[in-house]
């Protein structure tokens, strides 16, 4: 038998886009003469469609999309993912569903037993969990479907508080009692770069326990804040990766069953560096989150910091040099350098910039409040009408060219506060706002590690607002080699305060940085939505009440 696996990137609720692409996949592989093909998770609508399933009609283009694909099976046939209708007067409306699709009907179904619902996943909000597990006979084979959360019933955590065994039922469990040949998933599983290793790991036990092939077919691209790594695998009964298809790239691939017995095991596969993959993710979340909104053209303060050229770099390479401009924006306090490392950086990625003062409207400001602020000392205040000013400037450009603006701050920044509402916190989408700060660095000579295309003065720098005179990051925080430690065993592996330790690291730091934290929610509630690249991002992975006191 011949199967192919399509790993592909779908356009949430653009049911054409989406049937077209699943249907050019189906042509492709019944002229490979493969007789099964496999795509992803819900790749029909789209994953994930979030309320858009609580429309009825969201639902009925979803069930005619689905018609028009079966049409297309002849002579072939396929697996697609997509939402079908609860008949039971009890439940949910909903079941997440793997459809097989032959010679213009529906052959069979299987539904999505396993709900995620933690961190950025809410499934069971829309969906009946399924407790009837039958294999599907095709072709002489008996064939375990699931669909992703499915083989995920034992898992590792990072957060220590979390169970490795999250379900009370084992869908494998109950179909390997069948006796399948081989087990699909079908996923929708997002990526995040501390998690790779993991994922890899909960395929190849399932695999393995079983002593059965698994097929895995993950989508690819990026819808909003969520970015698919796809990686699609194949493994053989030993727990063996016989195959893996790109990180973030389209592919559609066919195979033998046999081969997948023939397939000498990958070597030991090569640790994949991780900031290597964060590069290609967050250029995958911006190219996507331009071109299915529709708008070619993005803007973004450039500064003179790392955390901006960084960005420019990114969406020089996700969208055009062409589709991308830089305003330039001094201030009373900005160093001589940030003015020319800016320049030189725009001008060796030949990108449109242009210098606006700020000087005037902050000048202007000031005269204003005078009155207001008589006998009291320049303050916050002072520095953070400076930011507004230049979101203003921002966003007057955006509007009137069509662009998006792109956020510059990043993980460190969002997590203490330290950034100004209205101000350097406004933008359409965040691009490293899951990204440390010392990642930061790394990301900056994974840029440069061909040529020098961030000046170096930018990048060995000390980090600093420039909203007042000799002003530096650390005038506010710790260094960020410290700062980043003790965010991350709080915020990603959710260590509570009495077991957060490092060089460097006291209890008055401890508390200090968690009390910036937790006193800045309501920045980050009113922030633009942050491409994810972990697995505790802020946003909808991290939800939090604003007038908490813990």
């Amino acid at each position: 038998m011949r199967f192919t696996v399509a790993q592909l990137n779908y356009h949430i609720g653009n049911f054409e886009a989406n049937k077209e692409k699943i249907c050019n996949a189906i042509r492709k592989a019944r002229d490979e003469k493969s007789d099964l093909i496999i795509f992803s998770e819900l790749s029909v609508p789209g994953y994930p469609p979030y309320d858009l399933l609580d429309r009825y009609d969201f639902v009925e283009k979803c069930d005619r999309a689905v018609s028009e694909i079966a049409a297309e099976c002849t002579g072939i046939t396929a697996i697609v993912g997509s939402p079908v209708i609860n008949k039971n007067p009890e439940g949910k409306k909903l079941f997440n569903s793997a459809l097989v699709l032959s010679e213009g009907k529906i052959i069979f179904t299987a539904n999505k037993a396993l709900l995620p619902t933690y961190d950025i996943f809410d499934e069971y909000r829309y969906f009946q969990p399924d407790r009837n597990f039958n294999v599907f006979h095709f072709n002489g084979f008996r064939i375990a479907i699931t669909i992703c959360e499915d083989i995920w019933d034992e898992q590792q955590f990072e957060n220590e508080f979390e169970k490795k065994r999250l379900y009370t039922v084992s869908p494998m469990d109950e179909l390997a009692k069948q006796d399948p040949d081989f087990i699909i998933n079908m996923s929708a599983s997002p990526f995040a770069h501390t998690r790779i290793d993991a994922k890899t790991a909960v395929f190849r036990n399932k695999a393995a326990k079983h002593g059965i092939p698994l097929i895995s077919s993950n989508q690819t691209g990026a819808n909003t804040e969520l970015i698919f790594d796809g990686a699609s695998m194949i493994i053989n009964g030993r727990g063996e990766i016989c195959e893996r298809l790109p990180f973030f790239e389209e592919e559609v691939k066919t195979f033998t069953y046999e081969e997948i017995f023939s397939l000498s095991p990958l070597p030991e596969e090569k640790k994949y560096d991780p900031v290597e993959l964060i590069h290609k993710a967050i250029i995958t979340g911006i190219r996507d989150y331009f071109s299915k909104s529709g708008i070619r053209k993005a803007v973004l303060g450039l500064s003179g910091g790392i955390d901006s050229a960084i960005v420019l770099c990114l969406a020089v390479e996700a969208l055009g040099k062409e589709n991308v401009r830089a305003l330039l924006m001094p201030s009373r306090y900005s160093s001589e350098h940030s003015v020319t490392d800016s320049v030189i950086l725009a001008e060796k990625l030949r990108v449109r910039y242009d210098i606006i003062s700020i000087e005037k409207p902050f000048k202007a400001f000031g005269e204003e409040l005078a009155p207001l602020f008589a006998g009291k000392p320049e303050d916050v205040a002072e520095e953070n009408i400076q930011a507004r000013i230049r979101a203003i400037l921002l966003m007057a450009v955006a509007n009137k060219f069509g662009c998006i603006l792109l956020n510059t701050s990043n993980k460190s920044e969002a997590a203490v506060g330290y950034g100004t509402l209205y101000g350097d916190m406004a933008g359409g989408i965040s691009v490293i706002g899951d990204v440390y700060k010392t990642d930061i660095y790394r990301l900056a000579g994974y840029i440069n590690r061909n040529e020098e295309i961030i000046p170096r003065n930018i990048i060995t720098k000390l980090p600093s607002a420039e909203l007042r005179p000799n002003q530096f990051d650390t005038d506010s925080l710790p260094e960020y080699r410290i700062l980043d430690s003790i965010l991350y065993q709080y915020i990603d592996l959710q260590k509570p305060v009495e077991k957060i330790s490092g060089d460097g690291i006291t209890k008055e730091i401890v508390t200090r940085v968690i009390n910036l934290i937790n006193s800045n929610e309501f920045k980050r509630y009113q922030a633009p939505p942050i491409l994810r690249i972990s697995s505790k991002s802020f946003g909808q992975g991290r939800i939090m009440p604003l007038v908490a006191r813990y």
